[in-house]
């Protein structure tokens, strides 16, 4: 029989896609506020893999990736991804959406992002939240899985994930939480 124990904690990462830098500014500055300093935010990325948002949000959209310094138990990304949509209904217009924000986190194993669209690959965790698992970590590298959405599956974002991850882990060794 297994010890049941708390699992480590782990590192909040947003996804932001939009069009407009002055509203992900807001976005940001806005999530800095609820979850803590930002750690690191990546350059802008260009959002081309899908013309999935376009309808709704338009066209020249792109990503950052953003983490913060606080580590979050894994279980308030139910939690999370329910703030995150209601801000982007803050920041909708007409009825649409502007701003696209994807919570996940990234532990030493791998990359969860939260839904609210299940799958066969996406469990359950309460609230209509699901965990996708989008990537795993093996062999010293980020490795997309059959349903990876080809963007997160880009050498690209995989290697920000790495370095992400790296920072993760050093704050562990480190004792910070």
């Amino acid at each position: 029989m297994g010890t049941v124990a708390e699992p480590r904690p782990v590192k909040l990462l947003m996804s932001l896609i939009t069009a407009d830098d002055r509203l992900l500014r807001q976005a940001v500055d806005g999530l800095a506020k609820r979850y803590g300093a930002i750690d690191f935010e990546s350059e802008p990325l260009p959002f081309d893999f899908t013309s999935y948002y376009a309808l709704e949000m338009g066209t020249g959209l792109f990503r950052r990736l953003v983490t913060f310094g606080p580590l979050i138990a894994r279980e308030s990304l139910v939690r999370i991804k329910g703030e995150t949509n209601e801000l982007e209904t803050t920041f909708s217009l007409e009825g649409k959406r502007r701003i696209n924000i994807d919570p996940g986190y990234i532990s030493a194993e791998h990359l969860i992002l939260a839904t609210t669209k299940g799958y066969t690959h996406r469990p359950y965790l309460g609230e209509g939240i699901y965990a996708d698992l989008t990537l795993i970590y093996r062999t010293g590298e980020f490795h997309p899985l059959e349903w990876t959405y080809p963007d997160y599956a880009s050498h690209e974002i995989r290697q920000i994930l790495a370095e992400i991850r790296r920072r993760y882990l050093q704050g562990q060794k480190e004792g910070i939480r």
